[in-house]
Order: structure tokens, then sequence, then C-alpha cells
């Protein structure tokens, strides 16, 4: 786990806590393991973690995986890893363990089954028999007269003789929650008081015909008992708040769990393009982009908490210990917040140029590494030059997939080496013969090979010399050595490169202008 801060000091006026000791506060995650992450699912996430983290609380990571179609073990393996990678920790679940496991549906099974024996016999919920066919006339008939168009309580009364006749028929029965005929209140942390009123909650579904327990039930048995205090997730799930509501007090009274209702806040939608809710499919929206392209995960966290909340009015870059210490679900803005791709990696960068060189380095690696370029191990003299090039790059890339284009030309072995060729079109033409002639010819004669020495050397040939202005004089440069028209700055990138591989390079740049 990684090293926390002190819990924040607290301020309870607003019910925030609940009545609770901060460290009573338990949260969770509960991810389906279906394949990568999404990033609303990730941003719930983070602040069900930093709410657990403010207080000196819990954060219970419990997988989602009863829909056996669509979960596996490889899907879970990159669940718990992703966590893993964003720096995400918890105190109970998978892996860590806790007083409260399984923390897998699928192992808690024969809970679910008890705990709806129990409601069932408590008259909190009853056997419906209704046929879809059934309960799509009754819903039309409704619908055609101007009333509410859920379940109609028709199997909430059933006499034993109209059991009967239901199971002589051969019927299976699905489970419903006997929903109360009141008002259901409560104070979301994110948007305030909420009322649903009971014409608008009809009693729903806990098992299905098959005997399959649906999302409705262990959601909230699960959360009773391994007692969590606050649940976090989507406004999408809203609707479905007062039907959890009353199933909690149900449990109440039949003795599961501590007989007392989390407090819940509704995180606001995330919107992609076309101010349409960001969805799985889109482009952008999976975290294995982000690790692909070298996001840092404390800048993709960063961004992420800014999707609805903010440490400062004037401050956008912090860490996640900064976050942690500031953290308060009540600045949580309930209106839908934009995906900007071009911000988050703008933030992301930010916490690139945070990073120590040594640090830098130590992340570039595994991209390098994955382009052939690097060994995942480079040797000594490898990391001396990464180290020494560090500087002249760190400043200028977004992310670390950048780090192949940027330094590959300089652990690449001449032999491989090439000429990117969109480049050489644009820039080895016109003047590049006399400017490559010139350069190889003052370089040669050069003495002292420093990036000082070097860059003297270089106007005045080119320059001085040949009456170029700046980019046409470089530009041919830049390109024989790096390969491409975007580099490290050109004269450090020389020093860095060496005499001979310099020259070399040159010469072979020389050789692909195009003879008369």
């Amino acid at each position: 786990m990684t090293d926390r801060p002190a819990a924040a000091p607290f301020d309870d006026d607003s019910g925030v806590l609940g009545g609770l000791e901060p460290h009573q506060v338990r949260l969770r995650f509960a991810p389906s393991p279906t394949g990568y992450l999404h990033v609303g699912n990730i941003r719930t996430a983070l602040f069900a973690w930093a709410f657990a983290r403010h207080y000196g609380g819990k954060l219970v990571l419990r997988i989602e995986d009863t829909d056996v179609a669509r979960n596996t073990a490889e899907g879970l393996q990159f669940t718990l890893d992703s966590l893993r990678w964003l720096g995400i920790d918890w105190d109970e679940g998978p892996e860590v363990g806790g007083d409260f496991g399984p923390y897998q549906q699928s192992e808690r099974m024969d809970v679910y089954a008890d705990v709806v024996a129990k409601l069932l016999d408590a008259g909190r919920a009853y056997h419906c028999y209704c046929s879809q066919e059934e309960l799509d006339q009754r819903r039309e008939a409704a619908r055609s007269a101007g009333q509410h168009s859920g379940y109609d309580g028709h199997c909430r009364t059933l006499t034993p003789e109209q059991v009967q006749a239901y199971i002589d028929e051969g019927r299976r029965p699905v489970v419903r929650l006997r929903m109360p005929d009141r008002p259901i209140t409560f104070t979301d942390l994110v948007r305030g008081e909420i009322t649903f009123l009971p014409e608008n909650l009809g009693d729903y579904v806990l098992v299905r015909a098959n005997g399959h327990p649906l999302y409705p039930l262990v959601n909230p048995v699960d959360d009773a008992l391994m007692q969590v205090t606050h649940v976090l997730r989507g406004e999408d799930l809203l609707p479905s708040t007062p039907r959890q509501i009353a199933l909690y007090e149900a449990l109440a009274e039949i003795g599961v769990g501590t007989g007392r209702t989390p407090l819940f806040g509704h995180l606001p939608f995330v919107m992609g393009e076309g101010n349409k809710k960001l969805s799985k499919r889109d482009p952008g929206s999976g975290l294995g982009e982000y690790m692909e392209r070298g996001f840092l995960p404390e800048g993709l966290l960063n961004y992420l908490a800014l999707l609805g909340w903010s440490i400062a009015e004037d401050r956008d870059v912090f860490t996640m210990a900064e976050m942690i210490e500031a953290f308060d679900i009540r600045k949580v803005n309930a209106n839908a917040a934009r995906f900007d791709p071009k911000k988050c990696e703008a933030i992301n960068a930010s916490h690139m140029r945070l990073l120590d060189p040594a640090e830098f380095g130590r992340r570039v690696v595994p991209f390098l590494a994955q382009a052939g370029v690097l060994p995942a191990e480079p040797t000594e003299q490898q990391q001396q030059l990464l180290t020494a090039a560090v500087p002249l790059v760190q400043e200028r890339m977004n992310t670390l997939s950048e780090s192949v284009d940027m330094l590959g030309f300089l652990f690449v072995p001449d032999e491989a080496f090439a000429v990117d060729p969109d480049a050489a079109g644009k820039v080895l033409t016109g003047d590049a013969g006399a400017v490559l002639e010139a350069a190889v010819k003052s370089l040669s004669d050069l003495s002292d090979w420093t990036t000082e020495a070097i860059e003297a050397a270089l106007r005045q040939s080119l320059i001085d010399g040949l009456g170029l202005k700046p980019k046409n004089a470089f530009g041919p440069v830049r390109v024989a050595i790096s390969g491409r028209r975007i580099s490290p700055p050109l004269f450090e990138s020389l020093e860095l490169l060496g005499r001979e591989r310099s020259l070399h390079r040159l010469e072979q740049a020389r050789a692909l202008l195009p003879t008369e």
C-alpha cells in the first residue's frame, strides 16, 4: 500500500460523516472485470479513495463478477493491475483479504440466497408470477390511460390458491421487493435533498426466475454486510437509489448488516464529443489507451479529479497527497463535466516536468525497450547517455511514448538508423546538399567536440558562410542527425551522439539527396 498522509481535520456540520468518527468511514469501489477500466469508473474510484484517505477510513474493493458470460479471470487481473498502476490501493478486497469476504460476488451466492429467504419470510419481498407478455400488456394499458407504467403490484396480495394455480401452470417466479407506500427522501452528498414519490417506485425485481440475483439486490446486501458507510457512484444510478434505500431498510428489519443506510453521493456525468455521455466505445475512454501512450498515473488522475472537483480556483496541477488532504465531497460540482483530451495531455505534461530527471529517465525506459531502441535493462553506457539526454527532452514531451521519436536516434545502431521519408522529402532538398557538405567540413576540423564549439562552427559555416537563415541552415543537419524534423536541441544532440557517428550520419544523408 502507498504511504498515506495523516487524516485531515474534519467538519461534520453538513452531515458528511453522518455522525461517524472519521476512522469509521468505509467506501467501496465495485467494478466489473470485463476489460479496460473506463475513465468514468476511474474517477469514481479516485473520489472514493480520496474520500476514504482524507478521513483515515477504508476503501473496499469488491468485484461484480456475476455475469459469467462477460467476466473473466484475465479481466479481474487486469482490473487489479490497473488500480495498482494508478496508485489506488485498497484496504480490503482481492489479494488483500479482510473481515467481510469473500470480495467477489460470484463467491457470495449462498449469502444472497439466504438474505432473499429472510426477506420472503418477513414479507418484505414476494414472488411474482407475471409473464413478460402480461407485464407488457398492463404497462401499455397504463400508458394509454395516462397512468404510471411501472409494475402495478399484481402479485403483491396473491392468495395461496392463486399461487398454487400459477405453480400448476409451471410458472417460475421472480422475487420482488415490497416497496413502501410513501415518499423516499435522502440527502445526496453532491446534490442535496432529493425526494422520490411512491407512484414512481414500483416493486422491483431482486432475483430472476432462474434464481440469478440482480445488481439491485447484491450491491445493497454487500454494502450492508461489509458495513459500507458512504457510496459514491455515477449520476446515471441515481434513479435506483430510493429502491436501494428501501432495501437497506428491509435488511435492517431482518437483522442483516448494521442497520445503517449508507450516505450517497452521485457524481456528474463525464461528457465526450458532441456533448454526449462518454461511453466505453468512445476514443479516449479506456485506461489502456493512456497506459500505452505513456501517460503518468498521477497526471491522468489529476485531470480526472478536475472533472467535477477542484483543489482551488486558480490551480489545476496537484499531487495525489495534496488531493487527499484537500478533498471535500461537498465541493464536487453536480453539473456534467466535459472530457477534454488536450487539457488531459497538458496536465500530464505538467506532471512530467515535475519528475526528477532520474525518475523521468527510469520511466521512459520501458517505452524505449518496447520499440527495440534500448534493452529492458540498459547498459551502464546507455544509462549514462540517457541521463545526459533527459534534460534536453523533459520540457518538450507530453507523454512518455514520445521518447521513442525524441531519443531513439541516440541509441539506434548506425546500420539500423533511417531518416523519416516525409522529413527527407520536405527538408533534404534545395540547398541541403551544400548545407550538409559545409557541415561535414566544419565539424571534421573541430578539436573540441562540445555543444558550444559545435554551435559556433555550424553558425559560422552555414549562416555566415552560406548566408542561410537558421531554419534553412540547421534543418537538413537536424534531419540527418535525428532522422526527423523535430528533435532535441541540435547542438546538444550532436555532442551526445559523438563526432564519429554524427559525421557518418551527415554523410549518409548526403547520399539520400537526389542526383542531378
